[in-house]
């Protein structure tokens, strides 16, 4: 499936101020709410949708400044607004209740909306947690180059109208187990998406991020040891060079209740690189 059949299957919303594209497979299952990794996009899942939208109704939609959604300017691209966004749209969509699965910058989003449940703040009920290869300890984690330069004052808006798609494409494959995996259609298709309609103007601002996870660790970290009544699942790929393995050992041990399950042989998109493999691990955890 290239970027534009992906397109095909969703629509865009307007969600507060911003359209937001969202997939949705609909019918009368049990929500799967995804929140995607970066600096990608939903597209991420076009591999893994046939296998969990069987058994639930998956949505997944492209944070606010990703993929095909809005990349305004006049945005502050903090996870806390992306955290409101999502609610939103779920609210829009008429969901009351979802197993959230969450996935690199997703799982910062994540942890933000657990730190509210614990507080009584639950406008959409969660059922489960799934966290799956996301820094949320950055001191663990190994970032890449481009992320640091990307994040530096001046540095990254520079870096950001120089970015291109050999770059992209050597970062990209990097952290793939399989470094010959990706072809260079979807590189290609992941590039447009990532830096069109204004991409590249704002990826200094979503960079960011990484500051906040460092701000806020107690905040987030915090929700995650203090979890009450919601499963949580932690699916890990073992070959993950930027958010590596032992973070996954440290969430499962502070986590109370958590169940652990490793990917070997994978990297950082184990939805990209594994997608049987992966479904198979995220639907035992929510059945199992």
């Amino acid at each position: 499936m290239d970027a534009q059949d992906w397109k095909n299957v969703g629509e865009m919303r307007t969600v507060g101020q911003h359209g937001v594209f969202c997939v949705d497979t609909g019918g009368d299952k049990p929500v799967l709410a995804i929140l995607h990794g970066y600096p990608t996009s939903s597209y991420d899942y076009w591999r893994a949708l046939p296998a969990l939208s069987e058994r639930y109704r998956v949505v997944v939609h492209d944070h606010v400044g990703f993929g095909f959604s809005d990349k305004p300017k006049d945005y502050s691209y903090s996870l806390f607004e992306q955290a409101d966004h999502a609610i939103l749209l779920w609210q829009q969509l008429g969901i009351t209740s979802a197993h959230l699965l969450a996935h690199d910058y997703g799982t910062s989003v994540a942890t933000e909306l657990v730190a509210r449940r614990n507080l009584g703040v639950e406008p959409i009920e969660f059922r489960s947690l799934t966290l799956c290869n996301g820094s949320m300890h950055i001191e663990l984690a190994n970032l890449r180059v481009i992320q640091r330069l990307l994040k530096t004052p001046r540095v990254g808006e520079a870096i950001a109208k120089l970015a291109s798609e050999p770059l992209f494409r050597r970062n990209i494959r990097n952290i793939f187990h399989d470094k010959t995996f990706l072809s260079d259609a979807e590189i290609h298709d992941m590039f447009v998406m990532m830096m069109g309609e204004g991409g590249r103007d704002v990826a200094p601002a979503i960079i960011r991020y990484l500051d906040e996870r460092w701000k806020f660790w107690f905040r987030w970290i915090g929700a995650l040891r203090a979890i009450e009544s919601l499963p949580v699942h932690v699916v890990w790929a073992e070959e993950d060079p930027v958010a590596v393995v032992q973070m996954a050992h440290v969430l499962h041990g502070e986590i109370p209740g958590s169940d652990l399950r490793l990917l070997p042989e994978v990297g950082h998109f184990p939805m990209i690189e594994a997608a049987d493999r992966w479904s198979a691990a995220v639907l035992a955890g929510l059945e199992g």
